[in-house]
């Protein structure tokens, strides 16, 4: 059963149900964009802030934008992009890519108009659909990327230079038009994030993609009567993949554009939402605005909600042992995964195992993990090695980059860059990105641990320790600390509250800036090593 199976049968079995809602408080404060711009559906005058769609009127719009693509000549092996904020139609139009046979390729609505023409350039794409707010960036690189392809704009006032999606696709059938799929064919072109370069393209088979909704289910449990909060951009594995689980219940999705303590609290109440997927930072700010009186428990409806998990990202300890003390009836789970394993879960905390918060977890449902040494071969217990995984939802290749898929897919086995070791539990825990790990003077430092342990300090709100060069030895470490907002910290007071670490793992630079987060709420860090290492520090060197 593919994931298209599942989706027919849920307009089956609920065609009257509600399968999606969009929640867009953020509106109110975006006075110079009209409604008009975002209604990619029916919405009434009533309700501007909320549309929901059933299951039905979800199954039949997939079905309409299959038909139109069919009728203009697309057929398997094709590739559709996608380049969208996310909104109630983003799914319909990825699941009806995939009804036609196409592969689908959902792109980054961060991308400039050079990093989108280099992404559907890789990925041979024929077709690109974009809404509104990409019209200035498709419109540089028009010009180039129109020839040979096919551009639907999805919107109203529609550019001469593309076609209106809402208007062809109101003439197409309904009807499902059946194409058969099989599970190992081509379904997904994802991009990597890109922070080291120019993104690579992640070839996936539509077995990835059921394998993913059937782990989520697993994993958390979910039933047809849970509600689930979408918050990321679905351009990404992570919201997509952990939203297949309300697919394959049949369960209602929400969501919500922009994010703040107050709307997602208010979201949560509203939409009587039972499982709620955040990112480290979005955690960190509901706290924090707990703390400070800025928003307040009692007046939300949050009884109902069971599951808070969190990934894409090491999780500090002392993060969650924050989030019990507020949220003490909460299951957690802590989720890991590339895009390359098509998303979060291939390792997997398990809610039943608070007692190793901190850890990533134990191998996923049909996943297997090892720990590798430069040489390949099984580092002995706990010692660190590089973390590998195997399981039906690995990629296939990097699309037409040969040398990279060799690098990283090794005898079945994806070779994931983090480096981690296995407590006797079996647990394991990430110590850092390979590429991260500062050698300083001949000593290993991995920044995750040296960035978990400043996070227990209560004036700091985020942190970042990255390596940068020093002619004695080598590589120094410096801590890059974001305050929360009103609270006082100088050097002093680092220095101070690091001597609980051993003298070697103490920051050597102590800089006090933003920390910057990819749409996935990864630390930018080579845009911190380039800044600070170019452009030399505002910031004290440590005497420790």
């Amino acid at each position: 059963m593919t994931i298209v199976d599942m989706l027919r049968d849920n307009a089956r079995r609920y065609p009257n149900e509600v399968a999606l809602v969009e929640v867009n408080p953020e509106r109110r404060e975006r006075r110079h964009i009209t409604w008009r711009d975002y209604d990619l559906v029916e919405t009434t005058d009533d309700e501007p802030f909320r549309r929901e769609m059933t299951w039905q009127v979800f199954d039949e719009k997939a079905n309409r934008f299959a038909n139109l693509l069919l009728s203009r000549g697309v057929r398997k092996d094709d590739k559709v992009a996608i380049l969208l904020y996310n909104c109630i139609e983003w799914l319909p139009l990825y699941f009806g890519v995939l009804k036609s046979g196409a592969t689908v390729v959902p792109l980054n609505f961060r991308y400039s108009a050079h990093e989108i023409e280099y992404c559907i350039d890789k990925a041979d794409v024929n077709i690109l659909v974009f809404g509104p707010e990409f019209i200035g960036r498709v419109e540089e690189i028009v010009d180039r990327v129109q020839a040979g392809r096919l551009l639907f704009y999805v919107g109203d006032d529609c550019p001469t230079w593309a076609e209106s999606y809402r208007e062809l696709a109101s003439l197409c059938s309904s009807a499902d038009p059946q194409i058969p799929l099989r599970e190992d064919e081509d379904a997904a072109i994802y991009f990597s994030s890109g922070t080291t370069g120019f993104p690579k393209a992640i070839l996936h088979h539509h077995q990835s993609l059921t394998q993913a909704a059937e782990m989520e289910q697993v994993h958390h449990q979910q039933t047809h009567d849970d509600v689930f909060l979408c918050i990321p951009p679905l351009y990404h594995t992570g919201a997509c993949m952990h939203w297949l689980g309300s697919l394959l219940t049949g369960s209602r999705g929400v969501l919500l554009r922009g994010v703040s303590p107050r709307t997602v609290l208010e979201t949560v109440s509203n939409e009587r939402c039972t499982i709620v997927w955040l990112l480290v930072p979005w955690a960190q700010d509901i706290l924090v605005a707990l703390e400070q009186g800025t928003v307040r428990l009692k007046d939300y409806h949050l009884d109902q909600w069971r599951l808070m998990h969190i990934g894409a990202q090491p999780v500090p300890a002392s993060l969650i042992r924050r989030w019990r003390a507020v949220f003490p009836n909460h299951a957690y789970d802590t989720n890991y995964g590339l895009s390359e394993s098509m998303g979060p879960g291939c390792v997997h905390l398990g809610m039943e195992n608070l007692d190793h918060v901190g850890a990533i977890g134990v191998p996923g449902y049909r996943w297997e993990c090892r720990l590798v040494d430069e040489s390949g071969a099984e580092v002995a217990p706990g010692e660190v090695g590089e973390l590998c995984v195997r399981g039906p939802g690995l990629m296939e290749c990097y699309y037409k980059d040969p040398q990279a898929t060799a690098e990283t897919l090794v005898d079945g086995w994806l070779h994931t860059g983090d480096m981690a070791r296995q407590d006797e539990d079996g647990f394991y825990w990430i110590v850092d990105r390979k590429k991260d790990v500062i050698i300083m003077g001949g000593e290993n430092l991995y920044p995750v641990e040296i960035e978990n342990y400043l996070m227990g300090h209560p004036a700091i709100h985020d942190v970042a320790v990255i390596g940068l060069p020093d002619e004695r030895v080598g590589e120094i470490a410096a801590a890059v600390i974001e305050l929360k907002e009103g609270a006082e910290l100088d050097v002093e007071g680092v220095e101070t509250f690091c001597r609980g670490l051993p003298r070697y793992k103490r920051p050597r630079k102590i800089i006090f800036a933003p920390v910057p987060r990819n749409p996935t709420g990864k630390i930018e860090k080579p845009a911190l090593r380039a800044k600070y290492g170019a452009e030399g520090l505002v910031a004290r060197e440590s005497g420790q």
